[in-house]
């Protein structure tokens, strides 16, 4: 942990030393613990270390075999570690030590790619066969570690950060035009293609193998879509998801240091803190110590939670510490752009500045935090649909009656009437429809301002993306769940949100993202996921009398605009700046006349603020 670059000549070209060092350097705020290379001839590997778990005070990378012919690099940690060591000595085989990365080499040297099938955990790593020559490349099922990737014919580059790859001359630096244009019309859709033509992003639950012929992908996990759980009563449900939750926390919470919780005084993030507080009292909790961080926004009505933080605090009898949010200087972002090459944490995600210092400064490596809440544990509204497919006619009655006590008759029967007729028409006129909706959304959103080359951009890469799911689903809740997984936005946020934490030496980490908690939202009766009028049923019944009755009952959200408004004079000051004029090229005149008449309004709305920041953003990553 946390940052890995590599180089490999495929035509046994010499490789300078020198490459994979600019490489490492450009990241070397990944490596707080160390920063270590392995050469050969033609290849060179660079780790940067950050310590996180006591195994990784074991470790030191690249690790290679001992006959030489197998040399591994990764980022990232294995939360089935128990289990796998388990195994793996059970088939007498010798672990050196007991980082993870061992265990890493050893699974694949047993299994081969197969070892991915027996990892859970946040990794991205490479093993180099060199008596071979092959490259053996791997990503997180759920894409939280981040591995970007160029090849040009003869050689493969590699590395946590796209900066690494830019820092090397022989990389060439040209704009990516259909990802520019996702970014500025707000409409993302490629999971695997950068701000960089050539420089690519290895998709989630994807693997690689590279030879001189070039990088060959292969998914190599999807969720089961026809796994079950068949319990008779809904307390089963409630009792399995509370056994998931607790043992998820429990994995997540390794570490050699006290684990920092984020506590916003939502329901999710709360949750997590509850478990990891209840494991650290029954003496489980794999770390020497727990704390709460919560940012009180002292009377900014839509973002200010601190009263729900409190709660959470009082109910635990354990202090959360409350920190002032950060609004860091303009300019910052603009700096973060170019550094990165990339794009830079916008002010909702900044906010936190303060909050990660004070982490940092406690001594604290681990940050848990509470997204993924609300993508994994919601019904999404398909639980008329998924009852109706499968036949279970009772529980339609049951969920009628429910709603209908929640919301009304009128509703309820809307709503069960607008499911029969989705379920009753053919799939192609669905399709239809759908095509229709996203054309109108499409024209009443960003794409209006871009361009007419960016807006052709855009729509070559929305076609391509639009490709058939790796799996049928076997009820419509789940082909929901299935666009969680291929969301490119929710994918581009894993990355941004990894690499800022790194920033502060602090690994962040997303429970509610672990393979086996989205294995079970797939299994989960969308009936338990809404309930009596109540989302999120089944994790808020799990959380009884782990959390103070109005954060457990709580469904309203807190927004963040306070963030950009902060810097609405700037953001309008953009519009008179040289920024429109030179890049003229990405925008369609009549669109920034639009966009400059929403933005003059005393409150202008949320997309033509993110349009512009976007905007903001994209010139100072092309920015010389």
């Amino acid at each position: 942990m946390s940052g890995i670059a590599g180089i490999i000549n495929f035509d046994n070209a010499p490789l300078p030393a020198s490459q994979v060092t600019l490489m490492t350097d450009s990241m070397h705020y990944r490596g707080p613990d160390g920063i270590n290379h392995w050469f050969s001839e033609t290849a060179g590997f660079g780790h940067c270390m950050l310590h996180t778990t006591p195994e990784s005070l074991e470790e030191y990378q690249p690790v290679t075999s001992e006959d030489g012919d197998l040399v591994l690099l990764m980022d990232g940690r294995i939360d089935n570690w128990i289990e796998l060591r388990k195994d793996l000595r059970s088939r007498n085989l010798v672990l050196r030590n007991r980082s993870d990365a061992e265990l890493v080499l050893r699974a694949f040297q047993h299994w081969g790619p197969d070892c991915l099938d027996h990892m859970e955990g946040d990794y991205a790593l490479t093993i180099w066969n060199s008596r071979t020559r092959r490259l053996f490349c791997a990503r997180d099922p759920l894409g939280i570690k981040p591995f970007h990737y160029h090849w040009n014919g003869r050689s493969l580059y590699f590395a946590s950060d796209v900066s690494a790859l830019l820092a090397l001359t022989n990389i060439p630096r040209e704009p990516n035009l259909p990802v520019i244009a996702e970014c500025l019309s707000a409409e993302w859709h490629s999971l695997d293609e950068t701000f960089w033509k050539g420089v690519y992003m290895l998709p989630a639950a994807h693997h690689l193998w590279v030879t001189a012929a070039g990088p060959q992908r292969t998914r190599y996990w999807t969720p089961d879509l026809w796994r079950t759980l068949d319990y008779k009563r809904d307390t089963d449900y409630f009792e399995h998801y509370r056994e998931l939750l607790a043992d998820t926390v429990r994995r997540f919470s390794r570490s050699h240091k006290p684990v920092a919780c984020d506590v916003s005084g939502g329901l999710d993030s709360s949750a997590i803190f509850a478990v990891a507080d209840q494991l650290e009292r029954t003496g489980r909790l794999p770390a020497p110590g727990m704390a709460g961080y919560t940012l009180n926004f002292g009377g900014y009505r839509d973002a200010d939670e601190i009263e729900f933080a409190r709660a959470v605090s009082a109910h635990l009898k354990r202090p959360v510490a409350e920190i002032e949010p950060a609004f860091p200087a303009f300019s910052s972002y603009a700096k973060a752009a170019r550094q990165y090459r990339d794009l830079p944490g916008y002010p909702n995600l900044m906010m936190a500045d303060n909050e990660l210092t004070a982490i940092s400064n406690s001594g604290s490596r681990v940050r848990l935090d509470g997204l993924g809440g609300d993508e994994w544990l919601c019904d999404g509204g398909y639980y008329y649909q998924d009852e109706l497919r499968s036949g279970h006619f009772s529980q339609v009655v049951r969920i009628l009656a429910s709603q209908t006590t929640a919301d009304g008759l009128l509703t309820a029967a809307r709503s069960l009437l607008r499911s029969t007729a989705v379920l009753a028409l053919p799939d192609a006129i669905l399709a239809i429809a759908r095509r229709l909706r996203n054309s109108f959304d499409q024209q009443q959103t960003g794409r209006r301002w871009l361009s007419p080359v960016l807006r052709q951009a855009l729509a070559d890469s929305a076609s391509r993306s639009s490709m058939p799911s790796p799996v049928t689903p076997r009820l419509p809740g789940q082909q929901a769940f299935l666009g969680i997984l291929t969301d490119a936005y929710i994918a581009r946020n894993h990355l941004i949100t990894e690499r800022y934490a790194a920033s502060f030496g602090i690994e962040s980490r997303r429970p509610y993202y672990y393979r086996p908690m989205v294995q079970f939202a797939f299994m989960l009766p969308r009936r338990l996921m809404w309930h009596d009028g109540m989302g999120k049923y089944t994790h808020r019944q799990a959380l009884q009398g782990l959390l103070p009755e109005p954060v457990r009952l709580r469904e309203t959200k807190s927004e963040f605009s306070v963030m950009f408004e902060h810097y609405l004079p700037e953001t309008k000051g953009l519009l008179n700046d040289h920024l429109l004029s030179s890049r003229d090229s990405w925008i369609d005149a009549a669109g920034l006349r639009s966009l400059r008449h929403q933005l003059q309004s005393d409150e202008p709305e949320e997309l033509p603020v993110w349009l512009l920041w976007s905007l903001y953003a994209c010139d100072n990553i092309f920015d010389n």
